[in-house]
């Protein structure tokens, strides 16, 4: 009978993905500093990147793409104007993909000579977007943002500095979110338990992906998206590794965010990212990784998008096996994990504080739109232009 082994190794994924994954990547990283204090140690080798001198700073482009962003583009110019970086070595690049806001009005409204606007005709996605900006772009170093992502005045020098390395082709910076009371309970929670894995990552060379809000990277890493491409701030750092650079985290190089106001944003963006998961996974799966990388693709991204399909796999073997102590514990929790997340679901828009439920809920939900979009990927839909989940 497939029942039991069906069930086990669900069990076993399912805890590995959220839990034991999360402790053998603190084992891994705890061994890996000893060593590297040891090392100090002996060499008093400086560890840390050096801030770049003033002359030092190379000369970047900066690419904003923005789709219907009224609301937060005034305050993304203002931003990117405090910037603490030398105007006469930074590229200021605008590029409006079809907005239909009033994001074109406000571009060209602009004064500011430092500044170059492309206001696409159409709406292509923002692939297509990002390939135009780097055609005009005049500098080896790209640094790319989003239009609702307002950069620590600091953040640009603490991006570039990594260059000083020749080895290093794409350098990832930190996010932190700004939400209100339903985003602190959910995808906030979730997102520090995100951010320790990344950081523990970056530490032993195994950082994947950047966010799409704040990366920087050598032109020459960069190669012509695809409209396909949806999730850029991966595909680009894989193949950089393809190229033989190395890909970098700095928790020093910081920006905010805005969050959705709602799980149910989060919602439409977790769906895109999955379809975008899906039709790269061919091409990343052959990118050449160390071994500690390989674990981090396997175990922080793989199963995370196959995770529904175990999830449906261990309910399902469960609901079989009904005979032993184990099993009925299992479902018992199984059953309790859902009910909690529907008590989220009902409660989300009540302003009441139900312990975890929103937290339930933000987790059932997420997995559910990787399933929605890995449906749409089998379909061959192809409707991955992008826009704001807010």
């Amino acid at each position: 009978m497939a029942a039991p082994y069906v069930f086990w190794t669900c069990l076993f994924l399912v805890t590995y993905t959220y839990l034991l994954y999360p402790c053998v990547l603190f084992v891994i990283y705890a061994v890996a500093q000893a060593r590297a204090d040891l090392r100090f140690l002996t060499t008093r080798r400086e560890r840390r990147r050096r801030p770049l001198a003033e002359a030092e700073l190379p000369p970047v482009t900066l690419i904003v793409p923005a789709y219907n962003e009224e609301a937060h583009l005034k305050d993304k110019i203002a931003n990117v104007r405090e910037l603490d970086y030398p105007r006469d070595r930074l590229q200021i690049v605008f590029v409006s993909d079809g907005s239909t806001d009033r994001t074109n009005e406000i571009l060209e409204a602009g004064d500011d000579p430092g500044f170059e606007r492309l206001l696409l005709p159409r709406r292509s996605g923002k692939a297509i977007a990002l390939n135009r900006a780097v055609e005009v772009a005049r500098h080896g170093i790209l640094v790319l943002s989003d239009a609702s992502t307002l950069f620590a005045p600091d953040a640009m020098r603490q991006l570039v500095r990594h260059f000083a390395d020749a080895r290093v082709g794409v350098v990832c910076g930190a996010l932190r979110f700004r939400g209100g009371d339903e985003f602190k309970q959910t995808e906030g929670v979730y997102w520090r338990y995100e951010t320790s894995l990344r950081l523990m990552e970056a530490r032993l060379g195994a950082t994947l992906t950047a966010s799409g809000a704040i990366y920087a990277l050598r032109r020459e890493c960069y190669r012509p998206l695809t409209p396909d491409d949806v999730i850029d701030d991966f595909v680009v750092p894989m193949r950089a590794r393809t190229l033989g650079f190395r890909v970098v985290f700095d928790p020093e190089a910081e920006a905010v965010e805005f969050a959705g106001e709602s799980v149910k944003d989060e919602f439409t963006r977790r769906v895109r990212i999955a379809v975008g998961s899906f039709r790269a996974l061919r091409e990343l799966s052959r990118v050449p990784l160390t071994p500690v990388a390989c674990l981090s693709f396997f175990s922080h991204k793989f199963l995370r998008w196959v995770l529904p399909f175990l999830l449906i796999g261990l309910f399902v073997s469960n609901l079989w096996l009904l005979d032993g102590l184990i099993y009925r514990a299992v479902l018992a929790a199984q059953c309790a994990f859902y009910f909690w997340a529907g008590v989220g679901f009902l409660v989300r828009e009540r302003g009441r504080r139900v312990p975890l439920a929103l937290l339930c809920y933000f987790l059932v939900a997420i997995n559910v739109a990787f399933l929605v979009g890995f449906v749409r990927f089998l379909s061959g839909r192809t409707d991955t232009a992008w826009q704001r989940a807010s």
